[in-house]
């Protein structure tokens, strides 16, 4: 909303500062960054009221003991911080900040329908219908980008890394494809969800390397100095991740060891899935399953163990996801989450230089 004070700029000058993303960008980022710190405390309490917290699984019983207490739903002080930053300081007329928007709250109220069902009724929503919840806005949002493409000609195309002005043309398999991207990547933070600050501090690193990617390509001369694919108009998701980044880091002051709050499905699902569509807009898919490639290993380590078991009868880990073995061979959960991070670092810098490297 307050982007439209720089309307105002030729009654009073200063207000055109409201027009620059980067200005912007950061009080996005303070002020989802403040909303969380200040009423942290109390939304934890108020969750600690309604009962709602972690059942722990008879699984992790061993080594999670010290966890039991804890309440869940915490991802519900990321969406509304995250929610009310981007009202306030992004252009909400974009297409995109829409589209993100929509696909925030929805993702955000299916999360926390999930973890109500499983905090009261000791199960989540049956496998089958969460793929589906999550299907419908892909395909609504999918169609319509490649109905209406963010360049003309471009509906069905993604960019390859470490290659100028290179793309593949998926035609008709675009669409299977985003929806399988989005998805994958919401189920995928969902699994790396397991230990104090792991999921919450890899989707910051995350989200400062696609950050970085969304205004090199809203912006018409560093795109075309990176040869990359310039989109008009993203620069505004700029303001979007800024928003997620300030809310992020707050909700990980209280989520790092000893977490006092988990975010549950309500945040993990909503972090994977709007970073998954971020790259479609972007049109940079593979880039970014680069720059999550930390996220990417959890999940194939699930993958593995489920097949190898069902095949071979015998486990590949001592337990998936593959940060839970760690935990069995009695590394400390603090150092197997930074080492995480340090992982996730390394695949952020790998990701972000293959935009020069071309």
């Amino acid at each position: 909303m307050l982007y439209y004070l720089y309307l105002l700029k030729d009654f009073f000058f200063p207000f055109n500062v409201f027009r620059y993303i980067t200005f912007r960008a950061f009080y996005a980022a303070l002020t989802s960054l403040l909303i969380v710190l200040i009423f942290g405390d109390r939304f934890i309490r108020f969750l600690k009221r309604l009962n709602f917290i972690e059942n722990i699984s008879k699984y992790l019983k061993e080594t999670h003991s010290q966890k039991s207490g804890t309440p869940s739903m915490g991802g519900i002080l990321i969406l509304i911080s995250m929610l009310f930053s981007t009202i306030l300081w992004a252009n909400i007329t974009n297409r995109f900040i829409i589209y993100l928007l929509s696909l925030t709250l929805y993702l955000g109220i299916v999360g926390i329908y999930d973890d109500w069902t499983k905090l009261k009724k000791g199960d989540g929503i049956r496998p089958l219908l969460k793929l589906i919840l999550q299907a419908i806005p892909c395909i609504i949002i999918g169609a319509l980008l490649v109905k209406f493409p963010v360049k003309q000609g471009y509906g069905s195309i993604t960019s390859i890394p470490f290659f100028k002005n290179l793309f593949i043309n998926f035609g008709y398999l675009y669409l299977p494809f985003i929806i399988i991207l989005v998805i994958g990547m919401t189920n995928a933070v969902n699994l790396t969800d397991g230990l104090d600050g792991l999921a919450i501090g890899l989707s910051l690193i995350m989200a400062i390397a696609m950050g970085i990617v969304a205004y090199f390509v809203g912006n018409v001369k560093i795109a075309n100095y990176l040869k990359i694919l310039y989109i008009e108009n993203t620069g505004e998701i700029v303001v979007f991740i800024s928003a997620f980044l300030g809310a992020s880091l707050g909700f990980l002051w209280f989520n790092c060891y000893p977490a006092q709050v988990f975010m549950g499905d309500t945040g993990s699902l909503m972090i994977g899935g709007i970073f998954g569509l971020i790259s479609v807009i972007l049109k940079q898919e593979i880039l970014f399953l680069i720059i999550s490639g930390a996220f990417i290993i959890e999940t194939i380590s699930v993958i593995l163990q489920v097949s190898s078991f069902k095949l071979r009868k015998k486990r590949i880990f001592l337990m998936a996801p593959i940060h839970h073995h760690f935990q069995r061979k009695g590394i400390p959960e603090t150092k197997i989450v930074v080492r995480f991070w340090i992982i996730g670092i390394i695949f952020a810098i790998l990701g972000l230089s293959t935009l020069k490297i071309r």
